[in-house]
């Protein structure tokens, strides 16, 4: 096969993941309309509650704190990156990092949760992988800083700077990290206070499901 062909199949193939990817995100739901409010999200997205819960019940991470993790990251946005950098000021370049999905989480580590508990189908682009991801990463933060899991601020910042990081105190000289985990303590606290008045209409909405079974923790 002559260095043409194998270009022009080269090329083919990026074109061919290109519109697989375009047509996922098309296919992904879009993000809620009023992201203030969890309550409301969990009204346009009733299965996200399914995906928080289990993520709360495997690995101890509030409903509450999760959905404000993810608003902060992507804004319920299934598909974000990063954007790229720009070369010469116009051409566009490379992307400052690897993040990707609703949690914003970069390849090493996504490898480290697939190896440990997320399997090779899951999928950063999907919530009930994005919340399962972050109770397992703050599990881990727990167990290695001992970060409390009711600590939305400082689990933040050792999401956002890594156990390492945080242990190193490296977010104590970037006041946006710290500003932004402030305000993900703040939406926790919102988020929380909002559940508490909606959460029984999620906990028993299918027909199988025999109150008062169906709103245990």
């Amino acid at each position: 096969m002559n260095k043409t062909i194998k270009t022009t199949l080269r090329c083919l193939a990026i074109a061919s993941l290109a519109v697989v990817s375009t047509s996922c995100a098309m296919l992904a739901p879009a993000p809620p309309n009023d992201q203030s409010n969890v309550c409301e999200i969990f009204r346009e997205q009733p299965s996200w509650y399914d995906y928080a819960r289990d993520s709360q019940k495997a690995w101890g991470t509030p409903i509450a704190t999760q959905m404000a993790f993810i608003q902060q990251e992507s804004s319920f946005r299934s598909h974000v990156r990063p954007p790229r950098s720009r070369l010469l000021g116009f051409i566009p370049w490379r992307r400052p990092s690897s993040a990707r999905g609703y949690a914003q989480a970069q390849d090493p580590v996504w490898g480290e949760y697939e190896a440990d508990a997320g399997g090779l189908f899951a999928r950063r682009t999907h919530m009930k992988h994005a919340t399962d991801f972050i109770g397992w990463y703050n599990r881990r933060t727990q167990q290695q800083t001992g970060v409390s899991l009711n600590n939305p601020e400082h689990l933040y910042l050792a999401y956002h700077e890594g156990q390492g990081g945080y242990r190193r105190g490296s977010y104590r000289s970037k006041p946006q990290v710290m500003r932004a985990a402030r305000q993900v303590s703040s939406r926790a606290g919102r988020y929380q206070a909002q559940l508490a008045a909606c959460e029984a209409e999620f906990q028993c909405r299918r027909f199988y499901q025999v109150w008062p079974f169906c709103r245990g923790g």
